[in-house]
């Protein structure tokens, strides 16, 4: 597509970029991405995509702001407690960005809708805070070959990864379930173990950057290897990941 003047000046530092340039921009522009939480993660991720300029995004997500939320979701305001997070979270991105067309789907991710949630977008970000979602999600991404951008916060560490198992030409890809194949017996929120703020921010930035070098074609993917942040030490690493042969996903049963 060809970018009109406003958009030239909007997005002149991505174009600058010869990774990104026009053409990158341009994917941009015609890419469709779906949310899945506008929560602590969700939120700095879904400014930053739409300041970049992401065609369409479809942000899902059942509940409401509450006060304790403020702390992390840096999408909402004081003034918006109570009020669904999907509408008062597309009134800002659509400020932020009138390119954008935001899809405000106050519900909560199940079996029976995903299909529908998720629509047609080939980039699904998932910044859920439960295990039972995020293995929804993953098996939806396989099963209908998008591509899975999953992060995690906890206390005072976030992780980050791609997913591509089920997208067509990446058969020895891992999904999600290769690194956590089985429900865990006990499993802790944010509100029961506690979050440093500006960690989401961390995390949900990144998943951001990954989507956009997904879209682009810039860089390396992070396909096959999972980011670990330490914000008490400040320290990264990088895990590989391996796809599993028993995984109740990809695996061949």
């Amino acid at each position: 597509m060809n970018l009109n003047s406003a958009q030239i000046e909007r997005y002149a530092r991505h174009l600058m970029l010869r990774e990104i340039g026009g053409p990158g921009q341009s994917r941009l522009l015609e890419s469709e991405i779906a949310i899945i939480g506008a929560g602590g993660l969700g939120s700095p991720a879904a400014l930053y995509l739409a300041a970049a300029g992401i065609g369409r995004i479809r942000l899902i997500d059942d509940d409401v702001v509450s006060t304790s939320n403020l702390q992390r979701q840096i999408l909402f305001s004081t003034d918006q407690t109570g009020q669904p997070k999907t509408q008062t979270g597309a009134e800002r991105l659509h400020a932020l960005n009138p390119d954008c067309e935001i899809t405000a789907l106050p519900h909560r991710l199940s079996e029976d809708n995903a299909q529908d949630l998720i629509g047609d977008a080939q980039f699904v970000l998932d910044g859920c805070d439960n295990f039972a979602t995020r293995f929804l999600v993953n098996d939806f991404c396989h099963d209908f070959g998008r591509v899975l951008v999953s992060g995690a916060v906890g206390r005072w560490i976030g992780q980050v990864s791609v997913y591509k198992s089920g997208v067509a030409d990446e058969t020895n890809a891992p999904c999600y379930r290769c690194l956590t194949p089985d429900l865990p017996e006990t499993e802790e929120s944010c509100s029961e173990i506690g979050v440093a703020g500006p960690l989401t921010g961390i995390v949900g930035a990144r998943m951001a950057m990954e989507t956009i070098k997904e879209i682009a074609g810039a860089g390396d993917s992070l396909s096959g290897r999972l980011w670990i942040y330490d914000a008490l030490s400040g320290d990264s690493r990088l895990v590989s990941l391996k796809r599993d042969p028993e995984c109740p996903t990809c695996g061949p049963n």
